[in-house]
């Protein structure tokens, strides 16, 4: 599992990602886990385009982080493919989503020529189309039998923080209720219609209001990276495996300086980096 999380104010979107990955046996326990995955992209060089991604941690033997990166190069114009090449001065980001559920689509099918029983990837696209004044967020997922959205995660008019993969210390923390809320009141005796309808008053009276649309966008870092460190220590002292967790990595896109990595892990010190 993961934590993801997109927080859009009026000054751009941060993006902030844990770095766990982790591995299941037939029976869907966890046999192991690792902390380095890479989780966040840059999907075009420079550009306000970013991408974040939930649950399957590779497509057959690619790893997402290999995916995404021949993703960006389809994208990027002057590569020879006219299917998927963006054009800079007229693109969208719900363009872009199309595009890179067409690619996973693709690759999922060609690594699976048979369904993988509850397979789940989740792939949430932000940025700025080219003539956008605000950031945008669409979220795509492909599973065991086809693929869904792109969903609009924002409408012109909300901001603040979205989150995906293992929510529950977020769910907790910000909507007062964890996810098995209505399985708990169903529990207690209500019907589905009325626990559907108890939850989603609890959570509309219990909610945390955590930003304002105008909030700094260093401010908007802060608080990604809390609720990202929120979950990473709630897994971290849950009696079963730390499946949040590894470094943070964060970044912002904003409308005039594009993608910028705030924190990032390397493999080797700073001066032998260089962005990728």
């Amino acid at each position: 599992m993961t934590i993801v999380v997109s927080i859009r104010v009026n000054d751009g979107i941060v993006l902030a990602t844990d770095s766990a990955t982790s591995f299941v046996d037939a029976a869907g326990q966890v046999v192991k886990v690792y902390n380095n995955a890479n989780k966040l992209f840059n999907l075009v060089k420079i550009w306000p385009i970013g991408a974040m991604t939930y649950g399957s941690g590779s497509i057959g033997s690619a790893s997402i982080s290999t995916l995404s990166k021949d993703l960006r190069k389809k994208l990027t114009p002057g590569f020879g493919d006219p299917v998927y090449a963006l054009n800079q001065n007229a693109y969208t980001v719900e363009e872009v989503a199309e595009k890179a559920k067409l690619f996973f689509q693709a690759c999922y099918t060609q690594a699976y020529p048979q369904p993988v029983p509850n397979f789940l990837l989740g792939y949430r696209v932000c940025g700025y189309s080219s003539d956008g004044v605000l950031p945008e967020a669409w979220e795509i997922k492909i599973l065991e039998h086809g693929a869904e959205g792109p969903v609009r995660l924002y409408e012109d008019d909300s901001f603040g923080p979205r989150w995906q993969g293992e929510t529950e210390a977020i769910d907790r923390l910000v909507l007062g209720v964890g996810s098995r809320i209505y399985e708990a009141l169903g529990q207690i005796g209500l019907d589905a219609a009325a626990a559907q309808t108890m939850g989603n008053a609890l959570i509309t009276r219990l909610c945390a209001n955590l930003y304002l649309p105008a909030m700094p966008i260093q401010d908007a870092i802060d608080l990604a990276r809390f609720l990202v460190d929120a979950a990473s220590k709630f897994s971290h002292f849950l009696l079963r495996p730390a499946t949040v967790g590894g470094p943070m990595e964060i970044a912002t896109i904003t409308k005039h300086e594009g993608f910028r990595w705030i924190t990032r892990k390397h493999y080797y010190t700073q001066e032998f980096n260089r962005e990728g």
